[in-house]
């Protein structure tokens, strides 16, 4: 009989908030077994977040000729978990100038993720 690991998650997907379990095999590392779950995104997130955990970011960075001195930024898709103080940190160092659109791309590809970080809103030049 093989070994398994268990670990648990809380399901974001959805209001409804399930408690998932996942047993993993121990020497393969293959997924034996997804419970709790109540619709399909569910099973879909306990598969993500086991494998490979992702989140948005969200920070802010300098902006020049703007009524405010930062601009709220995020990232457009979920980075990998593990690099978001990467991220937050690497952000530190971007400098922007007004006009920005929300939306408008600070910086493509950051730290190599393949995750763009965007304007979280319009900032106009002053």
């Amino acid at each position: 009989m093989t070994q398994r690991l268990t670990e648990h998650y809380l399901c974001i997907g959805c209001p409804m908030g399930c408690r998932l379990e996942v047993d993993e095999d121990i020497e393969s590392h293959a997924i034996v077994e997804v419970r709790g779950f109540s619709c399909r995104r569910g099973r879909e997130y306990a598969l993500q977040e086991h494998t490979d955990p992702r989140r948005i970011v969200t920070t802010t960075v300098a902006i020049d000729q703007a009524r405010w001195r930062r601009l709220p930024v995020r990232s457009e898709i979920a980075a990998p978990k593990g690099k978001g103080i990467a991220i937050c940190r690497a952000l530190r160092s971007v400098r922007v100038s007004a006009p920005v659109a929300m939306g408008d791309i600070i910086v493509s590809d950051i730290l190599g993720t393949g995750v763009n970080i965007i304007a979280a809103r319009d900032m106009r030049k002053i």
